[in-house]
């Protein structure tokens, strides 16, 4: 089981909609968050990408420093940068991180957006851009290898001696990662890309995705590895957990969520419908309360009445949220690619809550009488806090 946080790039909160709780999107924070995850051991972080985002590119450049062992899923948008230069990109990272690249392929998104950036295809035009651009930026990746050039000739996208000098450290190419719903999604996702992404649908939802695409990608003579993307919400307790959910979307009221709600409707993302039918745009049910919410047990839609994207949760005690997880990892999950508000303080909360309940995530204990690893805050100036008050070791 890989578990990766998130880079919030576009902004953090403690609650949803509002500017109370909320934080600066800074190089310094989103260094203290890289750092976070690193020590504790997560397997790597999604920085997300768009308008509303920092470049995700430069971004995760000036993390790789900062951090040892961290890995970083960035995004590439085909059409809005030719898969020659960001082959290079790619090659350059790699290297640079010492094989810590791992490429988000992001096709959708919001038609205005898209324009903005350049890009004027329609739907199923664009994943046809993105096939012509994978063939592309894998060839001359996997070209780079033996110090060759890579020709190719598309419907949309050509090489001509397309070459890397420099070589990625991992081989053919960093890993391909990729996340969309629509017919269209599904067959180049089978054809090209090494794992596909869900967002966090119900498990049920999520074993059609995954059967469907298995099957795809036979027919192709492929397997692929799967991920989802979801939000977190971990207290001691149920009751405590959805508490702190109902508090993350206090001030919320319905205009806001409407406003939100006429923007996604512009995108023609069919995983974000997916999303929005979750939820079908209301705070409140027909009694004036939230249980429609919780589209399925411990998953919680309240992030998507506001957030783009990923918008549920999965909402309870440490031994509930493993548990869910588990269900997902017996579809066929291996990547949980997680997140909670505020993204430094629950980075720590899931690690030392959900950590030890999930297979080869245990936090190391120290030997005993040695400080060399999560112990506390020493007692009486000796005095090395065990499991239990009961249980204490002199220093």
């Amino acid at each position: 089981m890989n578990v990766f946080w998130f880079i919030p790039t576009h902004g953090d909160s403690r609650y949803l909609g509002t500017t109370q709780g909320a934080r600066a999107a800074s190089h310094d924070y989103f260094r203290q968050i890289a750092v976070a995850a690193d020590t504790l051991g997560y397997d790597g972080v999604l920085l997300p990408t768009g308008r509303s985002c920092e470049d995700a590119w430069v971004v995760a450049s000036s993390l790789i420093d900062a951090t040892r062992r961290l890995k970083f899923l960035v995004a590439i948008r085909p059409g809005v940068s030719s898969p020659q230069f960001a082959a290079r990109m790619a090659a350059t990272f790699d290297r640079m991180s010492g094989g810590r690249l791992l490429v988000n392929v992001v096709t959708g998104g919001d038609p205005s957006e898209l324009e903005g950036d350049g890009v004027f295809v329609s739907h199923d035009e664009r994943y046809a851009v993105t096939s012509d651009f994978l063939k592309i930026w894998r060839g001359i990746l996997e070209a780079s290898h033996h110090g060759q050039a890579y020709d190719y000739a598309g419907d949309h996208l050509v090489s001509k001696g397309g070459k890397v000098i420099y070589p990625p450290v991992q081989q053919p190419y960093p890993p391909l990662y990729f996340g969309g719903s629509s017919e269209a999604a599904h067959e180049l996702a089978a054809e090209q890309l090494d794992v596909y992404l869900t967002w966090g649908e119900p498990p049920q939802a999520v074993a059609a995705k995954i059967e469907d695409m298995r099957r795809r990608a036979a027919r192709h003579g492929r397997a692929l590895k799967f991920g989802i993307r979801l939000h977190v919400i971990v207290r001691e307790t149920d009751e405590e957990a959805w508490a702190a959910a109902e508090a993350l979307i206090q001030h919320l009221d319905q205009d806001t969520v409407a406003a939100a709600q006429a923007a996604f409707q512009r995108m023609d993302s069919e995983g974000q419908r997916r999303m929005a039918a979750l939820h079908g745009g209301q705070l409140h049910d027909e009694k004036g309360g939230r249980s429609h919410l919780e589209i399925s047990p411990n998953l919680w839609a309240g992030v998507g009445l506001v957030r783009g994207g990923a918008g549920t949760a999965l909402v309870g005690s440490p031994e509930t949220v493993a548990a869910r997880m588990r269900e997902y990892a017996e579809l066929g999950i291996e990547t949980f690619i997680l997140s909670g508000y505020p993204h430094l303080e629950e980075s720590y909360r899931f690690a030392e809550l959900v950590f030890p309940l999930l297979p080869g995530k245990a936090v190391t204990q120290p030997a005993r009488g040695l400080l060399s690893g999560p112990f506390g805050e020493v007692m009486a100036t000796e005095i090395v806090p065990g499991r239990s008050n009961k249980q204490t070791v002199p220093a």
